[in-house]
């Protein structure tokens, strides 16, 4: 509607001209017969003007003429903003679902997909990748919905004024469109450049600012900020290259088009000139004028066109990324277990990252409801994945993993998640209150969260902050100590109040007072609960019910703290003399 009363508008333009300039007196043309067509309104409305300049004069013509006019000019706009309207609520809607979509697909990857992703990659499809996609989408939809539209209405009127000229002008689209064509394989290619140097410039950022106390320990700020030079320059020039070629499209077309309508004045020009056209000369001008139109929706679409090989070119990292395989998922109608009743087993296990990194070899032990088993060795054994296998967040490759006799390949990762708790060595916690970070998303009350602090020793030092378990603890709990944070982590866990325990050195890292405190908090948490412990402190693991040494992806001795230390040349024993852990019994 809104192209409709837009052309109206120039259609206009010929009866006023020939009332301003024809020197003949006009004559009433008769009223039409009514039929639904655009013959019939134009009949009428020359009907109607002639009519009023007849019986009146030319001044009353003309103030109807521009009555009309801006009549048309105020509806043409009406339903241009409600066009806009539409088609931004459309654009708004598709990349809001997108964006959703991205979010609930990365985060239900597995976890070596984020072990080996750049997180600044990640963020990058989340953000500008997505902007990308929103801004083509938008001159997509202006481009096809309403600019289009424009360009069907124009020449439809053109060939309904002239045939002739009309098929003349029609040279500049076929010539724009190779052009055109021709420059949007190489903005795909250079879209595609800047949207990945895009994605390094956000990892050197969260790197840089998530590891600023080294940047500065190391007074490492000028190698820093070459790095970052490096690539933010590398990213300019590959953007300047980009924007070179998307910009080159507009005035190309644009000049196609006047060289079109400069060919149409002189070869209709001469037509109507010599007599050899049945158009008058206002005609004519209105012709040209409405053909001068013409050009701008062109422009917009070729511009659309070369505007959109950038959102083409995030759509295509965005779709990896969603078409990116996930290995660790459910079995079509998989077990639900609610509860924990005997052991967890390992089954002869196996694992390897890829092909050329095994990791773990013929792994076999249990875990019987109850007890705790800890894990020591050195480091890169094999001791966290051994940890990570228990939840799923890896698939063994050989053997398998058992939980009351259920392969966990069988069971759904939610209901075998639910049963456990994990305290990792670095605490994960969020840039929130201390409440909301230990009950992480749980609906308990403020009593519950209160009785869980105090089990894990971090009531006494949550009430003395300032605002109590209302205060925020800062980006990645920055606000607190090492041992605070891992205290919260331990609130966390109590709350959930799981069967089974996953702890990955929970206390490594911390001062001699941090870790008696905390210490306590884990003896309390694992209280009548199955625990699996990755321990690097041997003196917090010498009550365990076994413990199990690993070395290069094996388990190369077994037994309690006592057992172990009994055995010659052990590599138990070379570890507790080193670390002087007394025996169990001092």
């Amino acid at each position: 509607m809104a192209s409709s009363f837009g052309i109206l508008n120039f259609a206009l333009l010929q009866p006023l001209l020939d009332i301003l300039f024809s020197e003949k007196p006009i004559q009433l043309t008769p009223k039409p017969v009514f039929e639904f067509s655009i013959t019939y309104f134009s009949a009428l409305f020359n009907h109607t003007l002639t009519k009023i300049a007849t019986e009146k004069s030319k001044i009353n013509a003309l103030w109807f003429v521009c009555g009309v006019i801006v009549s048309s000019v105020f509806m043409s706009n009406i339903f241009r903003y409600l066009s806009t309207r539409i088609i931004e609520k459309v654009k708004g809607l598709t990349v809001a679902h997108l964006r959703q979509a991205v979010f609930e697909k990365t985060i239900h990857l597995h976890l070596g997909f984020f072990s080996t992703e750049k997180k600044g990659n990640i963020i990058a499809h989340m953000t500008t990748d997505i902007q990308e996609v929103e801004n083509s989408v938008g001159k997509t939809f202006t481009a096809l919905f309403k600019e289009s539209f424009q360009l069907v209405f124009f020449f439809g009127t053109l060939f309904y004024k002239s045939v002739e000229l009309t098929l003349f002008s029609l040279i500049v689209i076929p010539i724009s469109g190779v052009i055109i064509g021709s420059l949007s394989k190489k903005l795909r290619e250079n879209a595609q450049e800047v949207q990945q140097k895009q994605g390094n410039l956000f990892s050197i950022l969260d790197e840089t600012f998530g590891g600023i106390r080294v940047v500065k320990g190391f007074n490492a700020e000028t190698f820093i900020k070459k790095k970052f030079k490096d690539e933010n320059f590398s990213y300019f020039h590959s953007w300047l290259k980009l924007v070179f070629r998307q910009e080159s499209a507009s005035p190309m077309s644009e000049f196609l088009g006047v060289v079109t309508v400069a060919g149409i004045l002189i070869y209709g020009g001469s037509l109507v000139l010599s007599g050899q056209s049945n158009m008058s000369a206002s005609s004519f001008i209105t012709y040209i004028i409405l053909f001068s139109q013409v050009t701008r929706p062109a422009k917009e679409i070729s511009n659309a066109i070369s505007g959109v090989q950038r959102g083409v070119a995030a759509a295509e990292r965005i779709l990896n990324l969603i078409d990116t395989p996930n290995p660790i998922q459910d079995k079509a109608n998989p077990i639900e277990i609610e509860g924990f009743n005997q052991e967890i087993e390992f089954k002869n296990v196996g694992f390897a990252y890829n092909e050329n990194t095994q990791v773990l070899n013929n792994i076999s032990f249990k875990i019987p409801k109850g007890k705790t088993v800890a894990l020591v060795g050195s480091s890169g054994g094999g001791k966290s994945t051994i940890a990570d296998l228990v939840p799923r967040f890896y698939d063994p490759t050989q053997g398998q993993i058992l939980i009351d006799g259920q392969d966990l390949r069988d069971i759904s990762q939610g209901s075998l998640r639910n049963l456990m708790g994990i305290v990792t060595q670095e605490s994960i916690l969020f840039n929130d209150t201390i409440q909301n970070n230990i009950a992480f998303g749980s609906e308990v009350s403020e009593n519950q969260i209160i009785d869980a602090a105090k089990i894990a020793n971090a009531h006494q030092f949550i009430s003395e902050s300032p605002d109590g378990y209302e205060t925020s603890i800062g980006e990645r709990g920055g606000k607190l100590s090492g041992g605070q944070r891992q205290r919260m982590s331990i609130a966390r866990a109590i709350l959930r109040n799981p069967p089974i325990l996953i702890l990955d050195e929970a206390t490594s890292a911390l001062d001699t007072e941090s870790e008696k405190l905390l210490q306590e908090a884990l003896t309390n948490l694992m209280k009548n609960r199955t625990t699996l412990v990755i321990a690097h402190r041997l003196s917090t693991i010498q009550h365990a019910d076994e413990i199990l040494v690993i070395h290069q992806g094996q388990i190369i001795e077994r037994g309690t703290h006592s057992v172990l230390l009994e055995i010659e040349d052990g590599f138990y024993k070379k570890l507790s003399s080193m670390q002087k852990v007394p025996s169990a019994e001092a």
